[in-house]
């Protein structure tokens, strides 16, 4: 494993130069995730994997990070296109086009979009791309150890979904806690994942039907092989991922473990990033970066496995200037126009498979 080292990389023609401290990519970092994935999943509550955190851990966080972070890369939010609200990808091309599988060997396969609307008012019955059922593939198996059955839950994009987001009235969930009215969850995000409309084409069915048959389908093909089931998403979709997760426990798809430890990370101490302000705050990207060097709360920022410094930028203004990466420049080309054989440009649609 190397470190301190300097890596020159190019982005849509823009050569950037990062003097990241880390290996090049996943493969060099040696994981043993294939050995530990009980151990990595709280078998015994993560102790002494926290503080300070374990390498594979930090790597293993990471990973499912960057998953629920594929669905805000992919998430088509341009409003002229006939495809606005959808992913931008099909699901057999979902991850090579977001670039999550290069050098990658934790390989998955989408198998199953998940689309989501409301019954409140704000989302006045739109139906909107909220993430994906993935199942890993023989290869990523072997780097997973198991057969790992992803969830992976978009957050906040639309503004009809903040309208969601401040629908705080708890309301009882009998549907999500096996018939128990007592425990109650927050309106808007349990409308989002129950939420039906018969005449959309995508929410015939409510989000959690769409999920928990995906699941029980998968674990039956895979009956006879270990299984996990792994959920993951960022802000609103963190909390959807909390209900989903203790639906499937109820449906008796899988036990819960006691409440782990928390891992406590403080991106202000990284010297890579600008002084920060709420989005930055709130960035699944600069989450991970914390993830990536971490030391505790009392110790230091230091990189300890490679992630590309221009990830923070993604989407905002975060990472310092003198690592000259464009601030928000992850986006379609020419924003999905296509130049035609007669010179004149037009907006082209890829209709994505929503099956």
């Amino acid at each position: 494993m190397s470190f301190f080292k300097s890596k020159r990389r190019q982005i849509d023609g823009l050569e950037l130069d990062h003097k990241n401290e880390g290996p090049d990519n996943l493969a060099d970092n040696k994981i043993n995730i294939a050995e530990r994935w009980n151990v990595l999943n709280g078998q015994n509550n993560w102790e002494g994997l926290l503080d300070p955190l374990d390498l594979d851990l930090r790597q293993y966080i990471i990973h499912y990070g960057s998953m629920a972070q594929a669905t805000y890369d992919a998430f088509n939010s341009e409003k002229s296109s006939k495809q606005a609200g959808n992913s931008r990808y099909s699901k057999k091309d979902f991850f090579s086009k977001l670039g999550v599988d290069k050098a990658n060997p934790l390989k998955y396969t989408v198998t199953k979009y998940i689309y989501a609307t409301s019954s409140v008012d704000a989302w006045s019955k739109e139906s909107n791309w909220m993430g994906f059922v993935a199942v890993a593939t023989n290869e990523g198996k072997k780097g997973l150890g198991r057969r790992d059955i992803l969830i992976a839950w978009r957050g906040t994009v639309q503004n009809l979904e903040w309208g969601d987001d401040l629908k705080f009235l708890l309301v009882p969930a009998p549907d999500i806690f096996g018939g128990n009215e007592e425990p109650k969850v927050h309106n808007g995000w349990h409308s989002i994942y129950t939420s039906d409309d018969p005449r959309s084409p995508f929410n015939k069915t409510c989000a959690r039907r769409q999920v928990l048959e995906e699941v029980k389908r998968l674990v039956e093909q895979y009956k006879n092989e270990d299984i996990s089931i792994t959920i993951t998403g960022h802000s609103l979709g963190a909390a959807v991922s909390t209900l989903n997760a203790v639906d499937i426990v109820a449906n008796g798809h899988n036990k819960p473990q006691d409440m782990p430890d928390k891992l406590a990370i403080d991106t202000e101490k990284s010297s890579y990033l600008k002084r920060g302000d709420f989005r930055s705050w709130h960035s699944l990207e600069v989450y991970l970066h914390g993830v990536a060097g971490t030391q505790g709360l009392n110790g230091e920022f230091k990189l300890e496995i490679y992630r590309d410094l221009a990830l923070v930028n993604k989407h905002m203004d975060g990472l310092k200037d003198e690592y000259c990466a464009p601030a928000s420049w992850w986006c379609e080309k020419n924003k999905g126009m296509v130049q035609k054989a007669d010179g004149s440009w037009e907006l082209v649609d890829v209709k994505c498979d929503d099956s």
